[in-house]
C-alpha cells in the first residue's frame, strides 16, 4: 500500500512538472511570435514605403535638399569604411584578449577584476563609449572627427562582446582535446593554435558578427564624436594607381553613416524624405541580415570540416 502511494505521488509530481513544461512552452512560443510578428510588421511597413525608392540612382547619389534626387552614396560608403576600421581594430584584439584570459592568465584577484569589468562593459550604454572616444581619440590623440575615430569608438563598443564570445567558445571545447594534445608533447601555443582555435572558430565568428551587427546600427557614439549629418563628397580612395597602391588618407576624412542619414531624413516633415529614410533603413537591415547569414554559412562550413 505504501509503495503504491509513493508511486502515485511520484506520478503526480511528474504530471505537475510536465504541466509546467507545457505552460512554459506555450508562453515561450507566444512571446517569440510577438517578437517575430513585430519585426515582420515593421519590416513590411519599411518595405512598402522604401521599396519604390530603391534604384541605382539612390545608391549612387549624394544627399540632397530635394527628396526625389537624394541618395545614400556617402552614407553607405562611410558605413563600410567605418566598419572596416572597427573590424580591424576590435577582432584581433578581442580574440587575443579572450585567448589570454582563458588560457594564459593566472587565476588571481587582478584577473578576476579584469573579467568582471569586461563582462560589465558589455552592458555599458553606447553613449559612454562615444564620450570616451570624444575625449581620447578626437581631442587627446588628435584624430579629429574622422573615420578613424568612429571606427575606434565602435571597436571599443564591441570589444567586450568579442572577448566574452571568444572565452565562451574556447571554454566549450572538451578538456580531453587539451589533455590529448599535451599527452602528445604539444606546447601551450600549439594546443591553442592547432586545436582550440580551429574547434572554437565557429563560436568566435558568431560573436564577432553579433558585435559588428550591433556596431553597424549604433548612432550615439558616432554623433558624439561629431559625424556629419549632411555630406556631399566621398573620402579619398583607399586604392591608388601609383606605388604603394594603398592610401591611408581616408582614415582622417569626415564622414557620415547610414543611421545618421536616416535620422536626418526622419526629422524632416516631407513624406518624400520619410520614404527615403525607409529605403535607407531597408538597406541597413539587409546589410545586417547579410552579415548574419554569412556568419551562419561560415559557421556551418567550419563545423562540417571539423573532425572530432
Amino acid at each position: 500500500m505504501r509503495d503504491e502511494k509513493n508511486l502515485n505521488e511520484i506520478r503526480a509530481v511528474i504530471a505537475r512538472h510536465k504541466l509546467w513544461d507545457l505552460i512554459f512552452v506555450v508562453i515561450g512560443v507566444f512571446v517569440l511570435m510577438i517578437a517575430v510578428l513585430t519585426f515582420m510588421a515593421l519590416f513590411s511597413h519599411m518595405l512598402i514605403d522604401g521599396m519604390p525608392r530603391l534604384s541605382w540612382d539612390f545608391f549612387s547619389s549624394f544627399p540632397s535638399r530635394r527628396a526625389g534626387s537624394a541618395g545614400i552614396l556617402s552614407a553607405w560608403v562611410g558605413t563600410t569604411l567605418v566598419m572596416v576600421v572597427t573590424a580591424i581594430a576590435a577582432v584581433p584584439m578581442g580574440i587575443g584578449a579572450g585567448i589570454y584570459l582563458e588560457e594564459y592568465a593566472s587565476k588571481n584577484l587582478i584577473t578576476e577584476i579584469i573579467e568582471i569589468n569586461v563582462t560589465n562593459l558589455a552592458g555599458v550604454p553606447s553613449i559612454i563609449y562615444g564620450l570616451l572616444a570624444l575625449s581620447l581619440f578626437v581631442h587627446q590623440l588628435g584624430f579629429g572627427q574622422s573615420i578613424l575615430s568612429a571606427g575606434l569608438a565602435l571597436a571599443l563598443l564591441i570589444l567586450p562582446v568579442v572577448i566574452v564570445a571568444t572565452r565562451e567558445a574556447i571554454r566549450s571545447i572538451p578538456v580531453a582535446i587539451r589533455e590529448g594534445a599535451y599527452a602528445l608533447g604539444a606546447t601551450k601555443w600549439q594546443t591553442v593554435s592547432d586545436h582550440l582555435l580551429p574547434y572554437s572558430a565557429a563560436g568566435i565568428l558568431t560573436g564577432v558578427i553579433i558585435g559588428l551587427a550591433r556596431a553597424i546600427g549604433e548612432t550615439a557614439p558616432i554623433i558624439t564624436i561629431g559625424a556629419l549629418t549632411f555630406i556631399a563628397f566621398l573620402p579619398p580612395s583607399p586604392i591608388k594607381s601609383e606605388f604603394p597602391f594603398l592610401s591611408l588618407e581616408w582614415l582622417m576624412a569626415p564622414f557620415t553613416v547610414m543611421p545618421i542619414q536616416m535620422f536626418n531624413w526622419v526629422s524632416r516633415p516631407e513624406e518624400e524624405f520619410q520614404a527615403n529614410a525607409a529605403a535607407a533603413g531597408l538597406v541597413l537591415v539587409v546589410m545586417t541580415l547579410t552579415m548574419n547569414a554569412l556568419a551562419i554559412y561560415l559557421r556551418y562550413r567550419m563545423r562540417k570540416n571539423i573532425k572530432w
